[in-house]
């Protein structure tokens, strides 16, 4: 009970940076990969290209990898960030490119008879993508943005191989003092699983929401 007393303040505390590294890179991965997705669909073959490409290699390539890279390989062109950025950045980037897919899925899933309508009565394409094909496409897509958003705080523990303290980071340092890792790791395991399941339960509940804004 001691082990537990002593462990659990400095792993809460860790916690809370687990959680603001998966919100924070969440939402710059959710606008860039709505506009990824609008790149994919778009006709203009340059924006097509780049995002296609961008895609590729971000869900071509571990995580890991992308942070190794953006971490100890960007200083060697002059770009250096400290730790907290380059985790975020690395998880933004390879978040927002699985989102694209999803909300590429998911633009592309509108009934093309809307399209049509839209531009019977006169709508600009803007104009169509903002009242018409954007706001169903949002709703069609959260499923599996809720996923990604899972796999996301499980992922920000790979941002620890470069000193962020989170919960994974803070649960070694405290192996190293203590030398008890089966009862710091079940702790550590616990917190996510907490984590995760309120995750979970505020998501599953935003799906039922806008499902019956769909129904209706």
């Amino acid at each position: 009970m001691s082990l537990l007393a002593e462990s659990l303040p400095p792993l809460l505390t860790a916690t809370l940076m687990t959680i603001v590294l998966a919100v924070v890179s969440m939402l710059i991965a959710l606008v860039l990969g709505f506009f990824t997705a609008l790149a994919r669909i778009s006709k203009i073959k340059v924006l097509k290209a780049i995002a296609s490409i961008y895609v590729s290699i971000f869900r071509g390539t571990p995580l890991l990898v992308q942070i190794f890279v953006i971490y100890y390989g960007l200083p060697q062109i002059g770009i250096q960030l400290e730790p907290i950025p380059s985790g975020i950045l690395a998880l933004s980037l390879n978040a927002g490119a699985y989102l694209s897919e999803s909300f590429r899925a998911a633009l592309i899933s509108v009934d093309r008879g809307q399209h049509e309508a839209a531009v019977s009565l006169g709508m600009t394409y803007g104009q169509m993508m903002r009242r018409i094909i954007i706001p169903q496409s949002i709703r069609i897509a959260i499923p599996t943005m809720s996923n990604t958003y899972i796999i996301l705080i499980k992922d920000t523990s790979l941002v620890s191989v470069i000193t962020v303290t989170e919960l994974l980071q803070m649960s070694s340092l405290i192996i190293a003092k203590t030398f008890e890792p089966l009862t710091i790791y079940l702790i550590a395991a616990a917190i996510y699983w907490v984590v995760i399941t309120i995750f979970t339960v505020l998501l599953d509940r935003l799906e039922k929401r806008t499902s019956k804004h769909v129904v209706q």
